[in-house]
């Protein structure tokens, strides 16, 4: 398990980090401009915080020209006007800090805008000064020919020339973002203090844009050079003298053993981006079939202890398809973006959901193995709903619409005119605000976002899914995938089915042999792993997270109750709003044919074992209404002797009229209340042990005291022989709890439980029968015969007639007795 205090202080605290990427302009509104701000975003943060994520991701707040959604950054150390101003992002910082959400920004350390003061002097500089060396300049344009064209689809060269300077910039995105010239000491150092400056405002972590391009040289493809790595080492080592439990995170998408060397030996980044992770996992699940996921996975390289990978469905960005074979993107561009306005440079723009096509078991299933695979999970705003994009919106605007809070105007995102929003919000029928947002889902304990609420709660109990290594189980049927995550602490079982229909498989456990496996959502628990292979059927689309324990633990669904017997189960009794009703609703009858002919026949005191029980069958009952005071038992004084045991007295209420036991309810509610007034619960529970006996009488004699027994009988009832004036004799006693049900038990050496009442301040009582088929055992003796009055006795066999009489009062413990046979 976690331990949030512990992880406050924890270096690692990023390798079980849920993080949640956002940008400020598209999150809230306060202030009616049209534009996201830290305002609106601090009014956001509690649901931030109940959502489960760990960490915020802000995408770019900066002063910009806002043509690269403000990774063209014109100034490093102030925030865009639209957004704020340092004292509301600092304010943004301490909230977040005081819920205990950890804050990532980002570092653009590849390039600037062109209209940074850094470039706006250099491009006034004379050629060879230092101002001027800021950049990389050319006068052919010709250098570098190696290095590939990452925009394709709005760049022909990675050079532009520059009128002012009378020159070629380099850049390896946009035009008007020209790259840094690490080759100069005094750009390494500019950078260091604007890093510095972050980091002693307290910002958690920085994200690291475009790392792999700091570093040109001609005769290569300017990408992952040596040079780079010894730059990043100094920022490592800048980071760790500041703090030790900053973070870096390196942007960097090459295939994984590309990625492996900006980990260093645990001195360069904390943690990057595992990038071609992505495309396969949504790969297969068109494909129904495990084998992408595996296969990317096996071919990545073990990183140091101290390091992580961050994963992701979906970001900011499109879909990016570079890391993958030429076949593999023609395939995903056909399976998820038949229209061309969905594509982009080598990618997809387009969100989570609607590459799902708002399959809510696919949308779970991704998210599950998004959860569970090695690395920390990064959640993009809006994917917990399950929100859409806007494809014909330029660039990859169409996955940065405002965030859809309500159904009100503009989402509730804002109130200014619909015209100023920055962007328009999604209206269509399915994704649409109307349709799809926080409000609506709130209120629906089966939608999405609580659906992600309960998956990130039971994700950051374990460690095991942030720092577990991940073994792959062998299967019989590809389109499963199954592996376990494994640490010190516990062992994990995640099995997916990636296809659309039903699959069987057989399962490879053998080395956790006679390990059990409990289902971690729902905590049921499956038959334990044998010598022979495992064998599951799993529905479409759906998955399983296993723990595999040593020692079988018997699942606590609720908190036991004083008296239940361990492993009894009972109906389900469904009671309207008046639980009085109990006994002439449908429920009697579930009561009388699936609880009673089982409890019965199982007790102690139950004199007709030898035959069979037919049927149990309710005579009549009654509502005993509260005494106001209750009575002080007779004979006893107000302060009893220590020592001295309580005694139970009862009174029969067998078959008497209506009218004649109203009349005198009351004033046996007030013994039942002296019982309880006057004892311990504990002394209670060996008291009503004792099995006292209460004989009955007939109509007649109603209102007459019941007659006691004899010593001998007593003797014979204590040592557990059947009394032959009153064979099987049981006290039925009642146990509640402040605002819990209220369940009836009888009183024998293990008490069973027999009826769940709800807490009322009412009481209720009930006679019941049973009949027995003729059978070994000798009919009832005459004498008995004859007390039953205007009993049945039809089927010739045992009558037994039990009194149930209980009192929830408060919650409070409550006691009854009572008992006849016949």
């Amino acid at each position: 398990m976690i331990d949030p205090i512990a992880s406050a202080t924890d270096p690692l605290w990023f390798k079980d980090a849920i993080i949640y990427e956002l940008h400020v302009r598209a999150f809230a509104d306060s202030n009616g401009d049209g534009i996201g701000d830290f305002q609106g975003l601090i009014q956001k943060l509690d649901y931030i915080q109940e959502l489960g994520v760990t960490c915020i991701w802000l995408l770019p707040f900066y002063p910009s020209p806002l043509k690269d959604d403000g990774y063209d950054i014109a100034n490093y150390r102030d925030v865009h006007t639209s957004y704020g101003t340092l004292r509301d992002f600092r304010a943004f910082l301490r909230e977040a800090h005081a819920r205990g959400l950890r804050v990532f920004t980002e570092l653009v350390v590849n390039h600037t805008s062109d209209q940074h003061p850094w470039f706006q002097a250099a491009r006034r500089a004379a050629p060879g000064s230092a101002k001027r060396n800021f950049y990389v300049w050319s006068e052919t344009a010709k250098e570098y020919a190696d290095a590939r064209i990452i925009f394709t689809d709005t760049e022909t060269s990675n050079w532009t020339w520059d009128p002012v300077a009378h020159a070629y910039y380099w850049h390896r995105f946009f035009g008007h973002q020209p790259d840094l010239n690490y080759d100069n000491p005094h750009v390494r150092r500019a950078v260091i203090k604007v890093m510095r400056y972050w980091l002693d405002m307290g910002v958690d972590g920085l994200r690291l844009d475009a790392v792999p391009y700091l570093i040109e040289r001609d005769g290569t493809n300017c990408e992952n050079l040596i040079e780079t790595h010894l730059i990043l080492k100094a920022l490592r080592k800048e980071v760790d003298a500041h703090s030790a439990d900053r973070a870096l995170l390196a942007e960097a998408n090459q295939w994984p053993a590309d990625v492996r060397p900006y980990f260093g030996d645990g001195d360069e980044c904390h943690m990057a981006y595992h990038f071609p992770l992505m495309p396969r996992i949504f790969m297969a699940v068109k494909q129904e079939d495990a084998h992408p996921i595996v296969e990317i996975l096996r071919q990545t390289p073990e990183i140091p202890p101290n390091c992580q990978w961050a994963l992701f469905l979906r970001n900011h960005d499109e879909l990016t398809l570079e890391m993958v074979t030429d076949e593999e993107r023609d395939y995903m561009y056909t399976a998820y973006a038949a229209d061309p306005q969905m594509r982009l440079n080598s990618g997809i723009r387009r969100r989570l959901a609607p590459l799902m096509e708002y399959s809510r078991s696919r949308i779970e299933l991704l998210n599950s193995l998004l959860l569970s695979l090695p690395g920390s999970p990064i959640i993009y705003y809006g994917d917990e709903l399950g929100m859409g994009d806007n494809v014909y919106l330029g660039d990859r605007n169409g996955v940065r619409t405002p965030m859809q809070w309500t159904g009100d105007r503009n989402a509730g995102f804002s109130r200014a005119d619909p015209a100023r929003l920055f962007a328009p919000p999604v209206m269509d029928p399915l994704y649409g605000y109307q349709a799809i947002n926080v409000e609506a889902q709130e209120r629906s304990p089966a939608s999405l976002l609580n659906w992600m609420r309960r998956m990130l709660a039971l994700r950051r109990k374990y460690r095991t899914f942030g720092r577990g290594s991940i073994d792959f189980i062998p299967t019989d049927n590809r389109r499963v995938l199954a592996y376990v995550r494994e640490d010190e602490e516990c062992q994990i079982l995640v099995i997916a089915n990636m296809a659309r229909t039903v699959q069987p498989v057989h399962l490879d456990l053998s080395r956790f042999r006679n390990r059990h496996l409990v289902e971690m959502i729902g905590g049921t628990e499956f038959p334990p792993v044998g010598s022979d292979p495992y064998f599951l059927t799993i529905g479409p689309h759906s998955f399983y997270w296993f723990s595999l324990s040593k020692v079988a633990e018997p699942i606590v669904l609720q908190r036991p109750r004083t008296g239940l017997a361990t492993g009894e189960t009972l109906p389900a009794l469904l009671v309207s709003a008046v639980w009085e009703d109990l006994f002439d609703s449908h429920a009697r009858r579930v009561l009388e044919r699936d609880a009673l002919v089982t409890f019965l026949s199982r007790q102690r005191w139950f004199g007709g074992k030898a035959r069979h029980v037919d049927r149990v069958h309710f005579v009549d009952w009654m509502t005993l209404r509260r005494a106001r005071r209750p009575r002080r038992e007779p004979g006893r004084s107000r302060a009893h002797p220590r020592g001295r045991r309580p005694r139970l007295q009862a009174r029969c209420l067998a078959h008497r009229s209506r009218a004649r036991s109203a009349s005198r309810s009351r004033g046996r509610c007030r013994e039942l209340e002296t019982v309880h007034s006057v004892t311990r619960a504990e002394q209670l529970e060996r008291a009503a042990r004792r099995s006292l006996h209460a004989e009955g009488v007939p109509a007649a004699r109603a209102g007459r005291e019941p007659r006691h027994r004899s010593r001998a009988c007593v003797r014979r009832q204590r040592r557990g022989c059947a009394c032959p004036s009153a064979r099987g004799v049981g006290n039925l006693h009642a146990v509640g709890e402040p605002g819990a049900d209220l369940d009836l038990h009888v009183a024998t050496p293990s008490p069973q439980p027999i009826l769940s009442l709800g807490p009322r301040d009412r009481s209720v009582a009930a006679i019941l029968r049973t009949g027995a088929r003729p059978g070994a055992r000798r009919p009832p003796h005459p004498r008995h015969a004859e007390r039953a009055g205007g009993l049945d006795r039809r089927d010739g066999g045992r009558l037994l007639d039990h009194v149930v009489c209980a009192r929830a009062a408060h919650g409070a413990v409550a006691r009854s007795v009572g008992g006849v046979a016949r």
